[in-house]
């Protein structure tokens, strides 16, 4: 079902490899993507093999394309909540939040953990847009003393049941407890490094932050020897795993036309108490009710593995009322799933839809998010 196109994939000198490039080629990598206007591995073998990896193992993943916004200076923290809908007044220094940046209109520029390194000290860990272009102008014009960059910072991601096994090997029992949604900064030997307590999956896992990029052989090389106990492997992210965790994939999923009002699982996200650009717009928009809603679907017919090429239309009795936006068949539930966005009365569980594959229609039913594990009791753990 919906055969790939072929394509032959160039690496050229203008895309920029991250510090683990040579490893990833090394561990069999042989599909990568545009993200951040940087290439990530998206394939070393075969993604039901490395999903299963992630869910029994632990698995290790060059996400360098997970580009920092760092803001630092005397008014550091009136400037990241200006970008917000979360409310930061509650965030403590090596906390970690989930935290969309919003733009005037309520809409969504990019959705990115924060990291609070320090009283003044913010990362934003971004997903693909140009969210520092938009920190900047927001910089120009805020009145406020701040330094923001790029720094040189680039993710490895350690996700599964043993990466705590080998966070612990790597770094000891401080940083192998942290609590999740929490972060640390030492180094691994005299390599410098962040580490977080948080990822891309619904499992248990961390995300080490290489903070020198000449570095990335030795860092990605010390994670493996670690790892090889508890069957460690390099792997790509995992779509049907973050589909099945009720994760969101930024520009794919939702956008700038869409504020967190209209995502399902992100309204929780709006802390109208804090002052932040985009909040009339989102006081607005929460007093008038939505109009559509991104929700999951659980669909028929044979199942699929790849990524959709274009979004499929959402048809309810003949009648296109929305759009697929990501799905995959999850290989622990046994069923076609994904994210779809409907009018907002269909928008509940259990509202009967079909999808429209290059393969013709397909019945579909929307669901509640997340598909497994609703009380996050894996991650957690």
């Amino acid at each position: 079902m919906n055969e790939p196109y072929s394509f032959t994939f160039y690496t050229a000198s203008w895309y920029r490899r991250s510090p683990y490039w040579q490893r990833t080629v090394e561990a069999g990598c042989r599909s990568w993507d545009l993200y951040n206007h940087m290439l990530i591995p998206t394939l070393y073998e075969d993604d039901e093999a490395e999903y299963w990896h992630l869910v029994n193992h632990v698995t290790l993943w060059d996400v360098a394309v997970e580009r920092q916004i760092e803001i630092t200076g005397p008014d550091a923290a009136a400037f990241t909540q200006l970008l917000t809908c979360r409310d930061l007044s509650r965030c403590e220094v090596l906390q970690c939040k989930y935290a969309p940046i919003i733009a005037p209109g309520g809409g969504i520029v990019n959705d990115p953990i924060l990291l609070r390194l320090g009283e003044s000290r913010f990362w934003l860990s971004t997903a693909d847009s140009d969210a520092l272009l938009y920190a900047l102008g927001v910089q120009a014009f805020a009145g406020l003393d701040v330094s923001i960059r790029e720094p040189d910072v680039s993710p490895l991601q350690v996700q599964g049941p043993r990466s705590k096994d080998v966070i612990r090997a790597l770094l000891g029992d401080e940083v192998a407890d942290l609590r999740y949604y929490r972060c640390w900064e030492g180094s691994v030997g005299d390599i410098p490094v962040v580490v977080s307590r948080t990822g891309w999956t619904g499992e248990v896992g961390f995300e080490i932050y290489l903070c020198d990029g000449a570095r990335g052989k030795e860092l990605w090389d010390r994670v493996m020897e670690a790892g090889r106990p508890f069957e460690i492997r390099a792997i790509a992210p995992s779509d049907q795993r973050r589909l099945e965790a009720g994760i969101f994939n930024y520009g794919n999923d939702m956008g700038i036309e869409d504020s967190p009002l209209h995502v399902s699982g992100m309204e929780r996200l709006v802390e109208l108490g804090a002052e932040f650009i985009g909040k009339e717009a989102l006081q607005r928009i929460a007093e008038e009710g939505v109009d559509r809603k991104l929700v999951g679907v659980e669909i028929g017919g044979e199942p699929f593995r790849l990524w959709l090429e274009e979004p499929w239309a959402v048809r309810r009795r003949g009648e296109t009322v929305g759009r697929l936006t990501s799905a995959s068949y999850s290989f622990r539930l046994k069923r076609n799933i994904g994210y779809a966005w409907v009018p907002i009365e269909l928008a509940s569980a259990g509202n009967e839809v079909e999808v429209l594959s290059p393969d013709g229609p397909v019945p579909a039913v929307t669901a509640t998010l997340p598909f497994l594990d609703a009380n996050k009791d894996i991650p957690v753990s």
